[in-house]
């Protein structure tokens, strides 16, 4: 199955998977399905999240429910990768 041009495939890091891994089943298969559906091979990734400011310019947050996902976007290759999953009053951006 080939991508389409212009379109972004998602990675998760070691530490991403590993949060998700630990977190209980129901909230990692919504947040794994959110990012499958709303991520993954779309277009536009911008529009659906907001760019984080001061020392974390560049990174990006996307809301879904009481969680927060933290991702980089990579424009050159085309990918976003998502190195952070946590509620969002622990998720930590280091």
């Amino acid at each position: 199955m080939s991508i389409p041009p212009g379109t972004y495939r998602v990675e998760l890091t070691a530490r991403a998977r590993k949060q998700l891994t630990k977190m209980d089943r129901f909230d990692a298969r919504i947040l794994a399905t959110w990012i499958k559906n709303n991520l993954d091979g779309c277009t536009d990734l911008r529009s659906l999240g907001k760019g984080l400011t001061a020392t974390h310019t560049g990174e990006w947050r996307y809301r879904v429910g009481s969680y927060r996902i933290l991702a980089l976007i990579h424009d050159s290759v085309v990918t976003i990768e998502v190195f952070s999953i946590g509620r969002r009053d622990k998720v930590c951006t280091d």
